[in-house]
Parts: structure tokens; sequence; C-alpha cells
């Protein structure tokens, strides 16, 4: 039962009640084909948790939703990095934004939801952006929050310190003008655009979750409905829409497309980006 070579360490029983566990709770799924990676972090929880067997730690994930966050943080894929499919922030400034401010006047909020935003690049990236690239930015009240399943990216978003793998996409311009050197190779966002970013946990196939955020004039949610099956995507597509006000717009990630998934969003093309909106209202 070492969890350094971990051999099958689950039973088939056992690794049907876990991944049923998981998709309900996170909407995704897992299976044999991916026992591997499924063994190696069950063995480490149990390792961590003291327990005597998996059935004891089943028990144990069922009653203490702490052991359940902790589980699920250890599923779930955090890889990204700054400006990452930068063509859909260009989208963002250049339509998006000019479209959803028609209806407002200066000085009203614009809200902008990353979800999932992981250990908070993605958020982060589309502040530089706008500040960089939109002259309009002082003129609204930007809010952008970042959301994720996982509270152990989210209290690293908000910490906000990374590698030289995320800023590689960045100038050494916007390094000196939204950074700090934190060490060797480390960066950290200064204070003044952390504080423009608000990071709370959402599950997205949760509609309480979801509706609990309020509504968004623009919504990133890329590179997540590839790790649902089609139920899932179903659900987390119809929360999206309902966290939409009219009008608002979808950016999904690209290999990820709506069609096959639901029918209540227009696509909307663009010179950048082809993204997804929820009908105006009448």
């Amino acid at each position: 039962m070492a969890i350094g070579d971990v051999p099958r360490y689950l039973s088939a029983g056992d690794l049907l009640r876990l991944c049923e566990f998981l998709y309900r709770r996170t909407g995704m799924l897992f299976g044999e084909t991916k026992r591997y990676y499924i063994d190696r972090r069950v063995a480490e929880r149990v390792a961590a948790t003291g327990a005597m067997s998996f059935g004891s730690y089943f028990n144990l994930l069922l009653s203490d939703p702490g052991e359940a966050e902790h589980l699920i943080n250890s599923f779930t894929v955090n890889e990204t990095y700054f400006y990452r499919e930068e063509h859909q922030l260009r989208c963002l400034s250049r339509a998006l934004l000019p479209d959803r401010i028609a209806g407002k006047r200066p000085g009203d909020r614009v809200r902008i939801w990353s979800v999932p935003c992981s250990t908070g690049e993605e958020p982060y990236s589309i502040a530089i952006w706008l500040l960089e690239n939109w002259n309009l930015v002082d003129a609204y009240n930007i809010e952008i929050v970042g959301s994720d399943i996982d509270s152990t990216v989210l209290r690293d978003a908000a910490f906000g310190e990374y590698g030289k793998r995320s800023v590689s996409r960045l100038s050494a311009e916007l390094r000196q003008r939204y950074f700090e050197r934190s060490g060797d190779d480390r960066w950290r966002i200064i204070q003044d655009l952390r504080e423009s970013v608000s990071f709370r946990a959402a599950n997205l196939i949760d509609r309480e979750a979801t509706e609990a955020e309020g509504a968004f004039d623009i919504i990133f949610c890329r590179n997540v409905l590839i790790y649902f099956d089609d139920e899932s995507r179903r659900r987390t597509v119809e929360n999206l829409h309902g966290a939409l006000l009219p009008g608002g717009y979808l950016c999904l990630g690209h290999t990820e497309s709506m069609s096959r998934i639901s029918t209540r969003f227009e696509v909307a093309r663009f010179d950048d980006a082809v993204v997804y909106r929820r009908a105006r209202e009448n």
C-alpha cells in the first residue's frame, strides 16, 4: 500500500463508489482509465487522515465536508498562465465591452466572471489587459470575480505570486508595471491589482452556488467542459446562462463548443473570437 509506486489501491467497487461521489460533487467523470491517477490521490488522502482502510476513509468523506474539499482539490486541474487565449482578450476590449456599455452610463457597474479561475492568472490577465488596452476602463465600475471549486488555488490566487512559466507571455514592461520580484524567477502581483479582483468558491454544477454570484455582463469559462459528461455540461451551461445578464457574453475554450449542449445561446462572431450570447430581452 506504499504511495510511491501505488499498486491497485481501490477495488473495482471502491473505485465505482469514489467516482460516483466525485461526479455528484463536481460533474467530473472519472473511471478505470484513470485508475493510477485516482489511486495515487486517494492513497495520499488516506495516509494524511490516518484512516485504517478505504472504507473508513469513505465514511469520513461522506461525513466531513472539510475532507471532501481536500479530496476534490486534489482532483482539479489547474493548468493556466497569463494572457492565455489572448484573442479573447482582444475581443473583450474591442467588441464585448463596447456592446455591453451601450446600455449603461459612465460610472455604472460592469461585471466579469472568470470561472474556473485556478490560481488567478486568467482574472488578473483580464484586469491587466483592460488597463493596457481599453481607454474607458476608468469610466465604469469594473468588477472582476474569480471563482473555482478548489479552495487551495483560491488562496494562491488571492496571494498572487507566480513562477516563470506563468508570466512567460508577458512582456518585461508588463512585468515591471504590474509585478514585484519576490525571489528567483518569482513575481507577485502589485497590491492595487490584487485588490481589483475578488476571489470566492463556486461549483459550476450547483445552481444555488452560481446564483449566489449574481448576474454578469461577461463570463470566461474556459477549458472545463471538456472534463464533463453530457449531463454535467448541460447543467453547467444552464447555470451559466442563468448567471448572465440579458445580452451578456460567454467565452469558452478554443476546443469547446456550445453545439449539442444548449440552444439557449446565440452564436456571436467577431473579428477576434467566436463567443456565445444570452438573448436580449425584447
